[in-house]
């Protein structure tokens, strides 16, 4: 068997991932792609096979690579990441379910190869219905994004719970659930944030900021002073605001309307 081969997915693993929707199924929910959705849907109902992945080089590329961004996280981090490959299901909406890429210091953690072009705000937009699911099925506050950029970059990105989101997200895959055993044809929907979005503020002068920054950068490890400050964060940020920075984080708005908070360089 050759080290390709290997890759695959077992008949388990695919037995549970077409009985139940995952994070890479919730990216497709919420991208707004007529055709990507119709495709799952038909997947999903026993209508149509699922694509063979085995010969898209992005998706192979991804999973050889996992286990070396999972090592490299972890040198750079001084984390160690647990629960690699656990199926997890979510007790309050069981048609919800994930297969970790793993978990570190209680929040979950994804692993991506993008190309080395690629755009932070695209990415963390692109991954945050994913970021958000698996979030919701392990009933956590945080996950860590882990992102190879092509073969000369590596960066993480933290991603806090977004309960207005999630909302969204869980109401768009219930939705669509309902389609596959009601045997209807889902309707897209593509929910985004509606407001001006263009608006940069430097907000090194704000008291408030720059006590909530501290907090912030200080309270990692320690998930209720970590949550306290988000939200103060996130209440300072106002809603015509597309990118908020100072005291060492970066605050920025997706299309969608999240908000996601970060370390600066």
């Amino acid at each position: 068997m050759s080290i390709l081969d290997k890759l695959g997915l077992t008949p388990e693993q695919k037995a549970f991932r077409r009985n139940s929707l995952g994070g890479s199924d919730a990216n497709i929910i919420m991208s707004g792609n007529d055709e990507r959705i119709l495709q799952l849907w038909k997947e999903k109902s026993g209508k149509a096979e699922g694509e063979d992945l085995s010969e898209v080089l992005q998706v192979m590329l991804g999973s050889f690579t996992e286990s070396f961004n999972r090592a490299w996280y972890e040198k750079k981090h001084k984390k160690t990441v647990t629960n690699v490959g656990d199926q997890m299901i979510c007790l309050d909406y069981p048609f919800m379910a994930c297969t970790l890429d793993g978990m570190v210091a209680g929040g979950v953690w994804e692993a991506k190869h993008v190309s080395a072009f690629a755009k932070e705000d695209e990415i963390l937009e692109k991954y945050m219905p994913q970021l958000t699911h698996n979030m919701i099925v392990c009933g956590v506050n945080f996950a860590i994004l882990s992102v190879i950029f092509g073969n000369h970059k590596h960066e993480t990105y933290g991603v806090s719970f977004d309960s207005d989101y999630a909302a969204k997200l869980i109401a768009a895959e219930e939705n669509f659930w309902n389609c596959i055993h009601n045997d209807i044809q889902p309707v897209i929907v593509h929910t985004k944030y509606q407001g001006p979005v263009e608006r940069k503020v430097d907000m090194s002068g704000n008291n408030s900021w720059s006590a909530a920054a501290a907090d912030f950068l200080g309270s990692l490890d320690l998930a209720k002073q970590h949550d306290k400050a988000k939200s103060i964060l996130k209440e300072l940020v106002e809603d015509d605001v597309v990118e908020a920075s100072g005291h060492g984080i970066i605050a920025k708005r997706s299309k969608t309307g999240a908000i996601t908070i970060k370390e600066t360089k």
